[in-house]
């Protein structure tokens, strides 16, 4: 059945008149010649599409279009991966992209996940303050004026280490 609608579809494209008939079996045939008992069947122009030429703006230099990526790389720079920071409540964070962030493009940051408030544009460092105990990742996110992800890094892991409240040598813990 497949090597029969595969062949149908292969005279539709290369005849323009095609014949339909039901031999005594009851196996449907086509084909480009006439045969006993056939009917014509009427095939239909196949549908065709030309896209529109893409409009360009006056001055642009580029003849990418416009959601091609153009960068090399994003990276986050600092921390290190798997770099661990005692007693710190704040971490310094660093995202290089190569070639520089395009304009209309914009750096995202995203810590455990979810995208860090107020991370400058074009990327750069950050200090993320106050950051809470633990383990966590980091990973940059290029997007183009229309929110598609152009460039993306790898993830970074680091951890935080902080005293905990809870630890008797600490002098806020308080016995109840």
């Amino acid at each position: 059945m497949l090597f029969t609608l595969m062949s149908v579809v292969s005279l539709t494209v290369c005849a323009a008149t095609v014949y339909r008939w039901v031999d005594e079996n009851g196996v449907v045939h086509y084909s480009d010649q006439p045969h006993d008992n056939a009917e014509k069947v009427h095939v239909a122009a196949p549908q065709t599409y030309k896209p529109a030429p893409v409009a360009t703006t006056p001055g642009s230099q580029s003849t990418q279009p416009q959601h091609a990526s153009v960068y090399q790389g994003c990276t986050v720079t600092a921390p290190g991966n798997d770099e661990t920071f005692p007693n710190a409540y704040s971490v310094t964070t660093a995202v290089q992209v190569s070639p520089p962030v395009r304009n209309g493009d914009q750096v995202a940051l995203l810590l455990d996940g979810a995208q860090l408030p107020n991370y400058p544009r074009q990327g750069g460092s950050y200090t993320i303050d106050p950051i809470d105990r633990g383990q966590h990742t980091l990973q940059a996110v290029v997007r183009d004026v229309d929110g598609k992800v152009v460039c993306q890094s790898e993830s970074v892991t680091f951890t935080v280490l902080q005293p905990s409240v809870l630890n008797p040598a600490n002098p806020n813990f308080r016995k109840h």
